[in-house]
């Protein structure tokens, strides 16, 4: 291909060359010299990226191995094994990382978003009128029920008490003359010394003072209430929100907002919706007496904030979105639950007992369906079919042709296919050099912390292209991650291309 372009590019020079000399005009010379630049220039880009530029149908269709690939088609043309492309030369393997199939239970869970609501909320209210004297909580703090919050000026309902008891005091006086005065006239009727009627006033009077005295009493029972609420007292045990009111306002018993709130915080409750394909089951569990387990998640879903168990269901589906509401008890000991805070929740709806599994990165999805990985004895992968059933976790079960042993590729798969030779290495971590199955640090797969000098050996698995950069190029390339090294390489050939078509 290259004696081509060159030749081909002669004869043009040379009719260019006679063409200006049968030209004896002022702009025929610039335009000769701008031509034979260009075709020169496009020589030499050709001759440099089919001898020496970086492999780019190599690259492209993995960019994992975009820096090594023009190393192994080098290797592959000087030691006839041949090879190149996606999957490297014949003699290469491929690292890979590896799990365990495993038997173990699987629960099956549906997700959904629920909000916190509290147990019990109580607005607490002044319920006499007058002058806040005092407060006795702190904010945010947590009060048993009966406990004092707060004071009202009780001066006036004092007196209101005490004209009450005089009042009561004067009323029992007369009654208890007019008792007298009535066993008088008993005993007066009795010796026919008083006529009857007398001995039936007397009975009238009684009875009228000791209504009076009921009356009294009532009054002065009331002077009393009236006078306890000047003492507010916390209704139930709870959470105490925000204050509403300061030290030294009239509050008034119809005031909105009241003196505070208080949220009854232990235990919670999580209100959710779930899709009513689930709600068989879900009603086949609670008439069987097994508590549904409950987790609640912050919003990323990486930290589990309490267990709790489903308490109820609602009484009718939501016919516009197909759900049905269910509420969730949790006990909410160390009060890591708000009311009206918003969580995801993961209902347990059942649990696979003893069943296949493996790891989710290690199910890959194509064409035909659902497949793993499998490394065999001999250090080469097969490709089983399997169906893919209920996630746990990080951990998904499996039907298929698999067996517990059986190790499946997590990590490298991209780069594989039926019988391809792979090495196993540990997951790298921390920049750490990862360990092949022999026990040794795999060089291939080493991704260093810093960048560092190269060494020999690293030097002679550099692609051609590699030794035309400068030092601190190359080593900050060396340094990068197969994603990396790749992005990079991609962008320059942009830029290439991109200058080239400006040309």
């Amino acid at each position: 291909m290259n004696p081509v372009v060159v030749t081909a590019s002669r004869p043009m020079f040379f009719r260019l060359l006679r063409w200006r000399g049968s030209r004896q005009t002022g702009y025929a010379k610039p335009v000769a010299i701008g031509l034979t630049v260009v075709l020169a220039a496009a020589a030499a880009w050709w001759l440099w990226s089919s001898r020496g530029g970086i492999d780019t149908q190599t690259t492209a269709g993995d960019p994992a191995r975009a820096s090594s690939a023009p190393a192994s088609a080098s290797r592959g043309s000087a030691g006839g094994n041949g090879g190149g492309g996606r999957f490297g030369g014949a003699n290469r393997k491929q690292p890979v990382s590896v799990a365990v199939v495993r038997k173990q239970d699987v629960r099956v869970s549906v997700n959904a978003i629920g909000a916190i609501a509290a147990a019990n909320t109580a607005i607490v209210r002044a319920k006499v009128s007058g002058e806040l004297k005092a407060l006795y909580f702190k904010e945010g703090q947590t009060v048993q029920a009966g406990a004092l919050l707060a004071e009202i000026d009780p001066r006036s309902y004092q007196i209101a008490l005490a004209q009450a008891q005089g009042t009561l005091t004067r009323d029992q006086a007369q009654l208890a003359n007019a008792r007298i005065d009535l066993t008088r006239y008993r005993d007066l009727i009795a010796k026919d010394a008083a006529p009857k009627q007398q001995l039936d006033t007397q009975l009238s009077l009684v009875a009228q003072l000791e209504g009076t005295v009921m009356s009294d009493q009532a009054q002065v029972d009331n002077a009393k209430l009236q006078l306890s609420y000047t003492r507010v007292t916390a209704p139930i045990a709870g959470l105490v929100g925000l204050k509403q009111v300061d030290i030294g306002n009239n509050v008034q018993p119809t005031d909105a907002n009241g003196l505070l709130s208080i949220a009854q915080t232990r235990p919670v409750s999580v209100v959710f919706s779930v899709p009513d394909v689930q709600l068989p089951l879900i009603l086949r569990q609670l008439k069987a007496a097994k508590g549904l387990p409950v987790e609640a998640w912050d919003r990323e879903q990486k930290l589990k904030l309490a267990d709790g168990k489903l308490a109820s269901t609602d009484n009718a589906i939501d016919s516009a979105t197909g759900t049905i509401k269910l509420k969730a008890q949790f006990a909410n000991a160390k009060d890591e639950l708000f009311p009206n805070q918003f969580v995801n929740v993961r209902l347990q709806v059942d649990n696979i007992e003893d069943t296949l599994a493996v790891p989710s990165a290690a199910v890959l999805r194509g064409a035909q369906g659902s497949y793993v990985y499998v490394v065999n004895a001999d250090g080469t992968v097969s490709v089983r079919r399997v169906r893919a059933g209920a996630n746990d976790g990080d951990w998904v079960s499996v039907q298929g042709e698999l067996k517990p042993g059986d190790q499946v590729v997590t990590d490298g798969a991209d780069r594989l296919r039926e019988g391809a030779q792979v090495e196993v290495v540990a997951p790298n971590a921390g920049g750490k050099r990862p360990a092949t199955s022999s026990g040794t640090p795999d060089a291939a797969t080493q991704v260093p912390a810093t960048p560092a000098a190269p060494s020999p050996a690293t030097v002679a698995e550099d692609p051609p292209w590699m030794s035309r950069l400068p030092p601190e190029v190359a080593a900050k390339i060396r340094a990068m991650s197969p994603e990396d090294r790749a992005a990079w390489i991609q962008k320059r050939r942009e830029e290439r291309a991109k200058a080239s078509g400006n040309n």
